[in-house]
Formats: structure tokens, sequence, C-alpha cells
């Protein structure tokens, strides 16, 4: 069944006339009304009654309208699905993100995009740097936030905005209150530290920063996430340095006070596989740039 006949019959069954339905239509009366004999002659029923005088819907003509109409509304939809997935405003998008850039300009990139590409699911998925890393390099994702400074060369990425390191202090701390602490001042202190193997970036820093303060920490704990390590910190098992960020995550039991004479970035980074790039999620990488740059 030729699809444009539905469309003849659909306008013909509107207009009753052959005349305007032909006008509509831009074309002229004889092939309209071959069309429609041919409709009626392949589906084996009268469609419509015309004489002189009128056109009307015979009872199947009345059922088949119902039914063409409906076809000829999902052959529209499905045309403008597949125009909006080929623009990157329709479909599904799975992203990475590890449990720290939660509190980092994360969630205000994924609202952004949700304004802008309603038609778009967005599915963040809580996934270590290391993990995501494989699952982009494999296509399994189409995008990821990562604590790294940098990505392996098959991938893409932007900066997402700095993020200091500062101390995390249970709040009984005796320089819990202070406004900053020298890190030298904390030399004699059990450290909570991140486990390299989950994000070794995370833990290199770390190490660098006591590094360029001349001091060697005792790691008591290492932890897979930092909110783990602050809820350590929170229950007097050490002290530790964590992003800034953070701080938001609202912890009872800690203060966060900075690093006198040291300014140390954590690094963090929007991850893509551009052999994967579909049109979603250049939407998305668009929408993430303009968010970043408004930090």
């Amino acid at each position: 069944m030729k699809l444009h006949f539905l469309r003849y019959f659909s306008v013909l069954a509107e207009e009753l006339h052959f005349g305007r339905a032909a006008e509509r239509l831009a074309m002229t009366q004889p092939p309209l009304s071959s069309a429609i004999k041919s409709l009626e002659q392949e589906l084996g029923v009268q469609l419509l009654e015309r004489d002189s005088r009128r056109v009307r819907l015979t009872p199947a003509g009345a059922a088949f309208l119902v039914e063409a109409n409906q076809i000829l509304e999902r052959v529209a939809k499905a045309s403008s699905v597949a125009k909006a997935v080929a623009r990157g405003m329709h479909g599904r998008l799975e992203v990475g993100v590890t449990g720290s850039l939660i509190y980092r300009k994360v969630p205000a990139i994924v609202k952004a995009f949700r304004r802008e590409m309603p038609g778009v699911d967005v599915v963040l998925r809580e996934m270590s740097t290391a993990d995501q890393t494989a699952a982009l390099l494999h296509g399994q994702l189409h995008a990821g936030f990562i604590n790294a400074a940098a990505v392996p060369p098959q991938l893409q990425s932007m900066p997402l905005a700095a993020d200091e390191f500062v101390l995390c202090l249970p709040v009984d701390h005796p320089r819990s209150g202070a406004a900053s602490v020298k890190l030298q001042d904390l030399a004699g202190e059990q450290f909570v530290m991140f486990s390299r193997d989950v994000a070794p970036a995370n833990h290199d820093n770390v190490i660098a920063i006591f590094s360029q303060a001349g001091i060697h920490p005792t790691t008591v704990h290492a932890a897979r996430q930092w909110l783990t390590i602050i809820a350590m910190v929170a229950h007097g098992l050490g002290v530790s340095l964590v992003p800034r960020s953070l701080s938001r995550s609202k912890v009872d039991g800690v203060r966060f006070v900075r690093v006198r004479g040291l300014r140390a970035q954590s690094p963090a980074l929007l991850a893509w596989n551009p052999e994967f790039e579909a049109a979603v999620v250049a939407s998305f990488l668009e929408v993430a740039r303009a968010a970043i740059a408004k930090a």
C-alpha cells in the first residue's frame, strides 16, 4: 500500500470534494480519482460514495480513515524523531561521573543540557576514573567526568574549573578552627589517603603536595571514594587532603581548612571518544563548554 495514497484519502475525507482536495494536494483531479480507485481495489472495499452532487464516506471508509490518520501521524513522528536524533536533540546519553565531581560543575552541566535538549534522556553512572576510561575506549559510555589531568591519546577532553586542595580535619582537631594551616605542622599526623588503583591522578596529586612540603605522611587508611575519606576523618580515623568542592557535601564532624603557602589543584576533565561521537554527544559537549566557561 502506497503511503501517499493514504495521504490523498485523508485529505479527500476532510474536504469531501475532489476539486478542493486536489487543490490542497497540488495536483489535478484525474490522478487523485485514480489513486482513490486503486486504493479501493487494493482493499477490496468501497471507501467513498460519490455522485455528481456530493462525496461521502462509507462506513468502511470512516473506519479506514481513523487507521489511516494514525499511520500518517506515526510516520510524521518517526520522521521528526529521526531528524531530532540526527541533530543531537533526541535519544539517550550515558555519562559516567566520579562521586566527588557531583560537587563540582556536573549537575549544572546536566541541568543546562536537559533544558536545551528535553528530548534526550541523560543517565549518570557513578564509576571510578579507571572504569570510565576503559568504558570510553570501548564505546560503552558517551562521555565521562573523571579525576585526571590527561587522557589516553584515543580520547579527547576538556578541563573543568580548577578546584584547590584543602585540609580535612576532625571538628575536634586543635587546628580545625584556624583560617589556614601549614602542611608541615601536620607532619606527625596519620593521613587517610585515596587508593591509587581507583584514580591514580588523585593519589599522585596528594603525594606530590606532600613532596613539595618536604614531608612523608603516615598513611593509615586507603579509601576508594573522597566521601569515604571525609567520613573516616569525621570519625577521628585521621586527617586528609581533599578538593575544596567537597566542603559542599555538608558532612558533620569535619572542618575544611586552607593549606597555608600552598596552592595545588585537583584536576578533573570531561572526556569522550571521538570515534563514537554521535550528534547527541556533540550537543552535550557544546552545552558543557558554555557551562564551564561561566565558572
